[in-house]
């Protein structure tokens, strides 16, 4: 076998010069044949390795050979291989000289795995039944190394427990909302979320955990900006100046801290370095600034280091590559690297620093993490964003759908344990996870709670109206919520509620202004079917896509004068409409980038050929949903299951003023608007990128006035879902 010959040439400096440390537990020593038959065909865990360690050769593993036997294990190098490399090694020779008999096997293997004796019972057991009968010394190693008694006599001991305290992806989102959770056995709604309770709750559990002895770091995984009026009018300065109330110990940058370009970045970490007593430090490791970025100037690094007791821990920030390239305005000179080469780049640059202990502050979305934990190694907890993701299946009780349990473990390229935790989005959790390492730098433990931020104020609805609970209904919920750890009643933040609000009087006035009346609710989706709404079934959206998106489009196609059609990414639109009265508020929610809207000359070639850009973008694993192109004026029948450039057929346009639909030709030439962010080659639109600019015109419309004209000027003030026959995808075929 290949493997082992290899082995014969490097044990005698392997064992005696590398070594192993704590970690993963193995299958007990009574596993059962198909466990066994599993555990062979995966790389040993750290536990395992340091329990053949202390079994074979009677000591505890050291760093380089657990690294060592760790890689040599993700390799493709079995158990046996392992236990037939420590058994021929020259510790191993020097310790038992010509061999042992089998009674002398079996007592060593009781004094070094189980630190005792054999018993009469046991030795008789070992050496007549088991070795009398013809098996191999060798392989009743395992049974001692895995057994119960010895995982016990091995546990690692913890040399640093830290509690990380984290958010991500608040976008601006600083009021309070309100949630609908089955709680004592009935949908109860109840103000919820809101940065004055994010501020009050970190300060709430740093109190008790620093009061308690324990250390605590603060992180937020970046998209702390964009998606409503508060950024659309103050350009971040609200948001740092609550960011700096909790004083966050690192700041990852999210794509959406680009959306505003390098200088609109630069602008709003201005803000946020205004407070002298606190300098967050603001991660990303595989952003480049461009020599012209202001972002070269200071204001980005690769980690942070911090130490706790003696021990140090780093602090890595990574920010998701080709969305923010391509779905976010970044200076056409910024680059961004690659996440994992990044990733373990700088891990091993920590490592040759003697660091041993690093945070991936990651916003990479849920699913990236995971896979990208498998491809690194020497990662042990990973903070992430930019997915959105509910960790905890308790919340499935509430009536809320989780993506997985809070916090994740999983293991690295190597088979150590790493843990990943995100919490959910606008300021609605607290992430709070427990992690502790031994002595070598692995992660023995992890665990943690993510707090939903309520109120006390619980309401039910009866005969249509909503009706405040008291009495023993109230005493009922709020012994539900007692009972439940991720349940936390908070009241907001004093300081923080005042700073909020001194920004909220400045608004006030102008956002309260109705400009419309919505006659039923409007769903928000990004590809048909998706399932982003939330006030709409998956079954509103599966054939046609999103009401609110569809009636983007058909504003921007009539308030750009000169445009044919119009073209609208689906992630642009951000909320969905209820239906009643609709403000200059929520349009701005609706859509709170600073987009102007753009005309373009395009053959009907160039068209189809954009949007199936969009469309494959919004399909790709690398790309983004919010890609999902609509449109005014054209409408096609769409299938993810066919190939790219093939996914859109039966196109149709229908010109102004008309309301016949014909085939769309290919050949002529069509004036499209749409807005400058898509309009620039961003979300996959690769070939808006490509057109010359004699054929752009910027408007200059701002893309939210755009449409607030087009309700309040166009439409009478009256809004309601758009024709089923205009929407612009006439049918969806998703992916199986």
């Amino acid at each position: 076998m290949r493997i082992r010959r290899w082995f014969v040439g490097a044990l005698a400096v392997a064992l005696m010069t590398t070594a192993v440390t704590v970690g993963g537990v193995a299958p007990a020593a009574s596993q059962s044949e198909d466990v066994a038959t599993t555990a062979e065909t995966q790389p040993l865990t750290v536990g395992e390795i340091r329990r053949l360690y202390k079994t074979v050769l009677g000591r505890d593993a050291d760093q380089r050979g657990l690294d060592y036997w760790m890689e040599v294990s993700a390799d493709g190098a079995t158990y046996q291989d392992l236990t037939w490399a420590f058994l021929a090694s020259q510790e191993w020779q020097n310790a038992v000289g010509e061999g042992l008999s089998d009674a002398e096997f079996v007592g060593r293997l009781y004094e070094q795995a189980l630190g005792r004796p054999a018993d009469p019972l046991g030795l008789e057991y070992w050496v007549n039944t088991v070795l009398g009968a013809g098996v191999e010394q060798r392989s009743i190693i395992r049974w001692f190394a895995e057994s119960e008694e010895q995982k016990l006599l091995t546990e690692p001991e913890v040399e640093l427990s830290l509690n990380i305290l984290h958010i991500n992806d608040h976008h601006s989102h600083l009021e309070s909302d309100d949630i609908g959770l089955d709680l004592a056995g009935a949908e109860t709604d109840v103000d919820f979320a809101g940065f004055p309770r994010v501020v009050a709750k970190f300060a709430e559990l740093e109190n008790q955990l620093e009061d308690a002895g324990e250390n605590v770091a603060k992180i937020h995984a970046g998209d702390a900006i964009t998606g409503t009026l508060y950024y659309s009018l103050f350009k971040g300065e609200i948001d740092a100046a609550l960011m700096n109330e909790i004083c966050f110990d690192a700041f990852a940058l999210g794509n959406h801290e680009f959306d505003d370009g390098d200088a609109g970045l630069a602008a709003f970490l201005d803000h946020l370095r205004s407070d002298p007593y606190c300098q967050t430090p603001v991660l990303a490791a595989n952003v480049v600034p461009g020599p012209s970025s202001p972002l070269v100037n200071g204001y980005l690094e690769p980690h942070v280091i911090y130490e706790y007791g003696g021990e140090k821990v780093a602090y890595v920030g990574i920010d998701i590559a080709n969305k923010t390239k391509n779905s976010s305005s970044p200076d056409p000179d910024t680059e961004f690297l690659d996440e994992v080469e990044t990733a373990q780049a700088q891990i091993d640059e920590l490592r040759s620093m003697g660091i041993n202990k690093v945070v991936l502050v990651t916003h990479y979305q849920y699913d990236n993490d995971l896979a990208l934990a498998g491809m690194v190694s020497g990662v042990d907890v990973i903070i992430g964003g930019d997915s959105h993701t509910l960790l905890g299946d308790e919340f499935e009780a509430y009536g809320l759908n989780p993506q997985g349990p809070y916090p994740t473990m999983t293991t690295d390229r190597v088979g150590a344990p790493v843990c990943i935790a995100q919490a959910w989005e606008y300021s609605q959790i607290v992430g709070q996870i427990s992690v502790s390492w031994d002595e070598f730098g692995f992660v023995t433990s992890c665990e943690g709670t993510p707090h939903l931020l309520l109120s006390d104020n619980f309401t039910r609805e009866v005969d249509g109206e909503d009706v405040a609970l008291e009495g023993a209904d109230l005493e009922a919920v709020l012994a539900a919520v007692e009972a439940a750890p991720e349940l936390s009643i908070v009241e907001p933040d004093a300081n923080a509620q005042k700073l909020l609000d001194s920004f909220t009087d400045r608004i006030a006035a102008e956002t309260e202004r109705v400009i419309g009346s919505v006659s039923e609710d409007l769903c928000l989706e990004r590809i048909p079917g998706q399932g982003r709404s939330t006030l709409c079934d998956v079954a509103d959206t599966a054939d046609q896509g999103g009401d609110i998106q569809q009636l983007v489009a058909e504003a921007f196609r009539s308030r750009s004068f000169e445009s044919d059609i119009s073209i609208q990414n689906a992630g642009g639109v951000r909320i969905d409409v209820p239906a009643g009265e609709l403000t200059i508020a929520t349009a701005y929610t609706i859509l709170p980038f600073s987009n102007t809207l753009v005309n373009l000359d395009m053959t009907g070639t160039e068209i189809k050929q954009v949007l199936e850009e969009g469309f494959d973008f919004a399909l790709a694993p690398d790309g983004s949903t919010g890609a999902y192109p609509y449109a005014a004026g054209l409408r096609w029948d769409a299938d993810a299951t066919a190939d790219n450039g093939s996914r859109l057929t039966n196109m149709e346009y229908q010109a102004k003023g008309s309301t016949d639909w014909v085939p769309f030709d290919l050949s002529a030439t069509y004036t499209v608007v749409t807005n400058d962010f898509i309009a620039a080659g961003r979300d996959g639109y690769l070939t808006f990128g490509e057109i010359d600019d004699a054929r752009i015109v910027d408007t200059f419309i701002n893309y939210a006035q755009g449409f607030i004209d087009y309700v309040e000027l166009d439409l009478g003030g009256v809004v309601a879902k758009p024709p089923a026959e205009n929407y612009s995808t006439k049918s969806f075929v998703p992916l199986p």
